[in-house]
């Protein structure tokens, strides 16, 4: 299975993974892009979906021996998963990281990111929290200067309804331990069934 963890920039995606790490059991993998290959000078979304294919078909070798990949780390949308050329050979599952507004702005303030970016990573972070309830919202935010592999068919026509499932964990008045552990509980309900899953037969034909 493919264990996606997604929000914004500054939500904790990164201190998840680390913190939901030492939690989980060996058949578990973890990656973000910067494992998966080298990171350019200037990213662009479609070599960010590129590298979600990468991220897809790594998930796709350990599933093929009973081990899963959770990917956190990057502001990836579960649309641009499931969208991935390979996701219809996967499970996915799907966790949004959210924060609210004033915890977000101190984050990044922390972090340094530059006054011009924070309103973008605000607007992302709307998008997502909507889109983790709407495939049909504002398709896009992720759809325009793609890459042109991507099968967005699969997911931008859908209404929203209860088969559109993502699990929200706000990380406002989380520690990094707490996260960590939220996050590796969502993980174990996930592998067993007791959370939201996108089975690989969930998929339109292409």
């Amino acid at each position: 299975m493919l264990l996606l963890v997604s929000g914004a920039s500054g939500v904790g995606k990164t201190t998840a993974r680390l913190h939901a790490r030492p939690l989980l059991d060996e058949s578990v993998e973890t990656a973000e892009l910067f494992t998966l290959g080298e990171i350019p000078a200037v990213p662009t979304i479609a070599w960010r979906q590129q590298q979600v294919e990468v991220a897809v078909r790594r998930a796709i070798e350990l599933n093929a021996r009973g081990e899963h990949l959770l990917f956190a780390g990057d502001p990836v949308p579960l649309g641009e998963v499931l969208a991935a050329p390979s996701a219809d050979r996967i499970d996915v599952a799907a966790c949004l990281l959210d924060i609210d507004e004033q915890t977000h702005l101190a984050r990044l303030a922390k972090r340094g990111d530059p006054e011009e970016l924070i309103p973008l990573h605000q607007g992302f972070a709307a998008w997502l929290r909507t889109h983790a309830t709407d495939p049909s919202h504002l398709p896009e935010a992720v759809t325009r200067d793609a890459w042109p592999e991507m099968r967005w068919h699969r997911w931008t026509n859908r209404a929203p309804g209860p088969e559109w499932a993502v699990e929200i964990i706000d990380t406002s008045p989380l520690t990094p331990q707490q996260l960590g552990a939220e996050v590796a509980a969502w993980c174990r309900r996930a592998l067993t069934g007791r959370a939201p899953v996108f089975p690989a037969g969930w998929f339109d034909q292409d």
